[in-house]
């Protein structure tokens, strides 16, 4: 009985032992896993915060998505429940977890159904075990890792839901998921696939993106486009058969088509991409090392830079909690630009429609047949073999070849050999085979341009077009590119005149001037002769742009003066102090003279053009303002008398078709400018509250046209700032009016109303067809 009884209570205490045991070392199993000895395990600060790369987003005045900043890990934007659209949520219950609002993060019946059919009717995974799949592991290919990650998934599901609602659960799962092609997160997935944002999305298309999310390799739009519609079409029949969708509904939207509207993720493409790209170099920049630079002077602009713009490298020059620069790729970054994004539009529009539909064929018109084509007919042979070597080798092509030890006469031979590539044309990107050294002279034919607008009272600039399409042109026009501005420099010769009591109605004759030069005389060409010992007023002088009377105001100061009082009003790049700088042959870029016009529209007090206005965390922590920097330049009086006088230009000069051929009623201020031998022409147009400068020209100054009447700044460039205006104008969600005007100073006690002489009349752009000489 004795043995009996023992027996028993052994095999009673080892029935225990044996049903206690599991139990016992499964709970340890958890908690070790818990506490992260048997794997990587985030702590619940990690939890709450976890750590996804997130793209800097570049945000418009007028709140508009311009672009992001991404690695192709990091091409998404956090959005929350409530911008996701219902179907979206519904899909992805009905398809991934129908029992998600009913269980904490692991779903038993799901699993213990996955295990007794072995997988067959789907898998055990819940939308939390997902989730933690994603923020804290990677696949793998062996079986006991992926078992230890499986384990894993289950203790950090758990640990999720206690953390997050149900809600941010979901918005965790979309936000995180990479939908291939750069689509990371539902955000960018929507504007990937459909051009849409989460909030507006079809049902048809939430089903297409929540079918992905089984296995989006297999699953892709792009590559199999049926596979995915098959998809699609189980992810409807879930919804419909979870009650999310009706009968009727589902047998109608599965006989839709995917219907996507790929929009590819490259930085090249969309709105202002010469804008974004200075943007990200100013932005990411380095504290200047001396020896890191060829140039000397480049190094002392950066220097400068560092020392007083604070946009200038601002992700290292600013720290995060945590002590380490910003990364502009991952921590993202909320940067509110300055640029209006309909503004945008409207001047990137205005290129492109004046360069394709009128100026390119002009140009292509009267090259066609020319043996020197696209350069000058007075290029010798060999100065054009430079100019395309020199291209050459600054090509990537070559730069690739040579790092790859490539000798240089291969690498000629190569760009003479026919390749197939896809080139740029104004119609869309053309296929064709041509040698790489003839595509260096196919692209040189395309006539380039530069616009950029700012206000000039705040220095906000509206819009920068830096060039054409940026996947094939990437040089930027706006504000590295340096052009001899022509007469544009006239304004700073007129503005001294003005500062030292001349008025714009001060009479001189039109004659010939003389400056001694060294050993020889230097004698300035007139624009035209019919006006040649006539009498004219200053305000005439620069209305019709004459070189002559410019002249005589070369002579009544000194070089310096015209060069310092250039500088003072917002030029910042070298003035060769010489005589001939009448004729604007020294270099200047688009930003600098809008930076400088911006002047006279603002009172005489200069305001540095900026591009960024804020600076927030991915919270919408403020984290930088910035402010233009601000000097006075010159009174109020003058600049006034600036603009009345540019006025003239546009209402009998050489931008009066402004007035004639397209109809503008409003108060504008403008000025032409023409370049030795048409290699450029600029315009730059003001009103009241915008400043606008546009350059069109040729990628080498020796590409430019024979005929001066097409070659002016009035007909390469001035058509490009009128197509823009006609819609800056016309929209009325935009603060621009044609019953704006300029403010009169209250002072003013200097004669504007020149009553004409007898001689006293105005050319007109076709004038100058016949004309000799440069600067007009």
């Amino acid at each position: 009985m004795d043995t009996y009884q023992e027996t028993k209570k052994k095999l009673s205490s080892l029935f225990w032992v044996i049903y206690i045991l599991p139990i016992l070392i499964v709970a340890l199993l958890f908690y070790l896993i818990s506490i992260g000895k048997l794997g990587y395990m985030p702590d619940w600060e990690e939890l709450e915060n976890p750590k996804m790369g997130l793209a800097a987003q570049l945000i418009t005045e007028d709140n508009e998505l311009l672009a992001k900043y991404s690695l192709a890990e990091t091409n998404r934007t956090n959005v929350t429940y409530e911008d996701l659209s219902p179907y979206l949520v519904n899909a992805l219950v009905a398809t991934e977890d129908i029992r998600f609002y009913k269980h904490s993060g692991i779903d038993l019946r799901g699993l213990a159904r996955a295990v007794f059919f072995m997988g067959s009717r789907g898998g055990a995974s819940t939308i939390t075990q997902q989730l933690a799949k994603q923020l804290y592991h990677t696949r793998s290919s062996n079986f006991f890792k992926t078992l230890w990650q499986k384990l894993n998934e289950w203790v950090i599901a758990v640990k999720l839901e206690k953390s997050y609602t149900k809600e941010e659960i979901i918005a965790l799962y979309l936000n995180q998921f990479d939908f291939l092609h750069l689509a990371i997160g539902i955000e960018s997935a929507s504007k990937v696939y459909f051009n849409s944002t989460p909030d507006s999305l079809k049902i048809e298309e939430a089903a297409t993106l929540i079918g992905m999310a089984q296995n989006p390799a297999l699953f892709n739009p792009l590559r199999r486009p049926d596979t995915t519609l098959h998809r699609r079409n189980i992810v409807l029949s879930q919804m419909n058969k979870y009650g999310y969708l009706a009968d009727s509904l589902y047998d109608s939207i599965k006989t839709l088509p995917l219907d996507i509207d790929y929009q590819r993720v490259d930085h090249n493409t969309g709105l202002a991409t010469h804008y974004r790209e200075y943007l990200r170099k100013i932005l990411t920049a380095s504290e200047p090392q001396r020896k890191s630079y060829n140039n000397y002077k480049s190094y002392q602009d950066d220097s400068a830079d560092w020392a007083n713009d604070a946009l200038f490298g601002w992700c290292n020059k600013n720290l995060k909690p945590d002590g380490t620069p910003y990364n502009l790729y991952k921590d993202g970054l909320r940067i509110y630009t300055t640029i209006n994004y309909k503004m945008q539009e409207y001047a990137e529009e205005a290129v492109k429609e004046h360069l394709s539909k009128d100026l390119q064929k002009a140009f292509d018109k009267e090259k066609k047949g020319m043996r020197n084509a696209p350069f000058s007919r007075d290029l010798t042979k060999e100065q054009r073999e430079e100019i395309m070597t020199r291209a050459m080798t600054m090509s990537e092509r070559y730069r690739l070849m040579r790092r790859a030890g490539i000798s240089v006469d291969s690498i000629r031979q190569n760009f003479d050999a026919p390749t197939e590539m896809t080139v740029f044309s104004w119609d869309g990107d053309k296929d064709t085979i041509m040698t790489p050294w003839d595509s260096i002279r196919y692209y040189k034919h395309f006539l380039r341009a530069g616009v950029m607008s700012a206000n000039p009272h705040t220095g906000h600039v509206k819009t920068y077009v830096g060039g054409l399409d940026m996947k094939y042109f990437q040089y930027d026009h706006v504000k590295l590119a340096h052009r001899q501005a022509g007469s544009l420099f006239k304004p700073f010769l007129y503005t001294l005149a003005w500062q030292n009591g001349y008025s714009p109605c001060y009479q001189v004759e039109v004659v010939p001037q003389t400056f001694p030069d060294k050993d020889s005389v230097w004698i300035p060409r007139t624009t035209g002769t019919k006006y040649i010992g006539t009498v004219q007023t200053l305000k005439w002088g620069l209305a019709q742009s004459e070189n002559l009377v410019s002249a005589w105001l070369l002579k009544q100061f000194s070089i310096q003066p015209i060069v310092d009082m250039a500088h003072k009003v917002g030029i910042e790049s070298y003035i060769d102090p010489v005589y001939s700088m009448i004729y604007g042959v020294s270099d200047m870029t688009v930003y600098e003279m809008v930076s400088a016009f911006g002047t006279f529209a603002n009172k005489g007090i200069h305001v540095k053009p900026i591009f960024v206005s804020r600076i927030e965390d991915k919270n919408g922590n403020l984290l930088a303002t910035f402010k233009p920097q601000i000097s006075e330049a010159i009174s109020e009086n003058t600049a006034y008398l600036m603009l009345n006088a540019m006025e003239e230009v546009v209402n009998r000069g050489t931008a009066v078709w402004l007035r004639t051929k397209y109809q503008f009623t409003s108060e504008i201020a403008g000025k032409t400018g023409t370049t030795q031998e048409s290699s450029d022409g600029w315009f730059m147009g003001i009103i009241p509250d915008l400043v606008t400068g546009v350059w069109v020209g040729g990628e080498d100054r020796s590409i430019n046209f024979e005929n001066s009447y097409i070659g002016q700044g009035a007909h390469m460039a001035l058509p490009i700032w009128a197509l823009y205006m006609k819609k800056v104008y016309g929209d009325e969600d935009l603060s621009y009016s044609i019953e704006d005007v300029f403010e009169v100073p209250e002072n003013l006690n200097v004669d504007i109303n020149c009553s004409p002489g007898s001689n006293q009349t105005y050319d007109t752009p076709e004038d100058y067809g016949l004309s000799e000489g440069i600067g007009y």
